[in-house]
């Protein structure tokens, strides 16, 4: 974390910006103080780095995990945008949860704990044991397989519900995928992907 000082708001997001070489719109900050005098105001902010998000979210995950009386071994890792937190554990079962709920519930409490700390959206992916990759992998097969079945029917298919981050693998793994179109639809844990024949 690093401390900036400046006329205005805007002149201190600059001036760090400018030192740490991040543009200003990925700049994660905080307003410390606004300091006024008899004739000049002066605002202080706290910019924080990737390392201290992830020093916090590991923290902030260690402590849900230490809940279920396990002693978590985290390994941290970033991916362009996304932090990446991979559990190794041999509790997967409790951890992980029937189909994934657990280990989705869990990653959604570090989400909001991350959006919450830094009022700003911070991508964060939990795993465990690369069970997220395995899983990716099984809905992306299918959804490839549904959707040769779809090319050939040109009847649409709508998918079992799935959690946002697999609903974005399949989607991407869709994207390219001719005279096939994805779409998600319904609330919360009723998301699903629907699987379209286009012209």
């Amino acid at each position: 974390m690093k401390t900036y000082e400046a006329k205005t708001i805007e002149l201190a997001l600059e001036l760090a910006s400018e030192d740490l070489g991040i543009s200003l719109e990925d700049l994660v900050y905080e307003l410390v103080e606004e300091k006024k005098r008899l004739f000049k105001k002066t605002f202080v902010i706290n910019v924080y780095e990737t390392s201290d998000i992830i020093e916090y979210l590991q923290q902030y995950l260690s402590d849900i995990i230490n809940a279920f009386d396990i002693t978590p071994n985290i390994k941290p890792s970033v991916e362009g945008a996304l932090i990446r937190l991979e559990l190794d554990t041999n509790h997967n079962s409790i951890l992980i949860g029937k189909a994934g709920r657990t280990l989705a519930a869990i990653n959604q409490l570090v989400k909001i704990a991350a959006t919450t700390r830094y009022k700003k959206r911070i991508r964060v992916l939990v795993d465990i044991n690369d069970y997220k990759n395995q899983r990716y992998e099984k809905v992306v097969a299918i959804a490839k397989r549904v959707a040769r079945e779809v090319k050939k029917t040109r009847i649409a298919v709508t998918l079992d519900p799935m959690v946002a981050d697999e609903r974005r693998a399949v989607h991407n793994a869709l994207s390219n995928y001719g005279n096939i179109a994805t779409e998600s639809t319904g609330e919360r844990n009723e998301r699903r992907i629907v699987i379209k024949y286009t012209e």
